[in-house]
């Protein structure tokens, strides 16, 4: 063999070695390529999660997680705590604490002992505010006492002993403008549809209902055009499902028979809320 060919040999050796090397080392390449791109978008979404907030992206997966775990409950707005991994949780009227699994929940108050703050009860006043002024206040009986300026509104059954009780407790309420709708539950108290209508058509709307709630007293039956259907209906759309219901001012709900010295209490909350920039403090129309 040649010199020559002795070197071409080599040359044709080392071109072999190139393309083998080359076949080898292209698929690593490639998927170091394919593994740097990934890591790319995985730090891109990195980034736009933390350019929503760890907070939305937490409830946003905790939302998920809850309808995933239970489908046929409808889950309002879900939020962090300040209680860590526990979040809040809306259902209707009804607020629900939950762990970051889905499957341990809590129903009771969340309280901020440093602060001495009821934090269930403030948020339960915040989402289930009504608008007052959207309410059919000409459909309502009205009363008032005194200067007639702190102002509620209270869904009433003339059958109901909680909204007895509630009308003897308030009894010596003064300073206020009360709007009574007329809200029968037959389902409950079947003659209550007839009393409330002939209450509606009596000559002295307010005495009749005194007379009924304070005394006992039966009100003669009367027919004539009433509301009574309508306020039902309100009632049903504004989720009031029980009476006595009492609505300030503000829009805050307060269900039940509170005594006296609760509805002051309450009733001063609308009057602060009110001087801190909410509806003027005089009674409606």
């Amino acid at each position: 063999m040649t010199i020559n060919e002795t070197r071409m040999q080599g040359k044709r050796s080392r071109n072999a070695m190139h393309a083998l090397r080359a076949k080898l080392v292209a698929p690593v390449l490639t998927a170091m390529i394919a593994i740097a791109t990934a890591q790319t978008g995985v730090a891109q979404q990195a980034l736009s999660a933390a350019s929503i907030g760890p907070t939305a992206a937490a409830t946003s997966t905790m939302g998920n997680r809850l309808q995933a775990l239970y489908p046929s409950t409808r889950f309002g707005a879900i939020n962090p705590t300040p209680w860590p991994g526990v979040f809040e949780v809306v259902m209707g009227a009804n607020l629900a604490y939950v762990d970051e699994s889905g499957q341990y929940f809590l129903f009771g108050h969340l309280y901020d002992m440093k602060s001495q703050r009821d934090l269930t009860a403030e948020r339960k006043d915040s989402i289930s505010t009504i608008d007052f002024d959207a309410l059919p206040l000409a459909d309502a009986m009205k009363e008032v006492r005194g200067n007639g300026l702190r102002v509620l509104a209270i869904f009433s059954d003339p059958d109901c002993p909680y909204c007895q009780k509630l009308e003897s407790d308030i009894r010596d309420l003064t300073n206020v403008t009360i709007y009574t709708f007329l809200m029968p539950l037959v389902s409950l108290h079947p003659a209550a549809h007839s009393k409330a209508v002939s209450i509606w058509c009596a000559t002295d709307r307010t005495s009749a209902w005194h007379a009924m709630m304070w005394r006992g007293e039966a009100v003669p039956q009367a027919e004539c055009p009433h509301p009574v259907d309508r306020n039902v209906a309100l009632g049903e759309r504004l989720g009031i499902n029980g009476t006595p219901t009492l609505i300030a001012l503000d829009g805050r709900m307060l269900p039940g028979a509170a005594s006296k010295e609760q509805i002051e209490a309450w009733l001063q909350r609308s009057v602060a809320s009110v001087q801190d920039g909410g509806k003027p403090q005089v009674a409606p129309r």
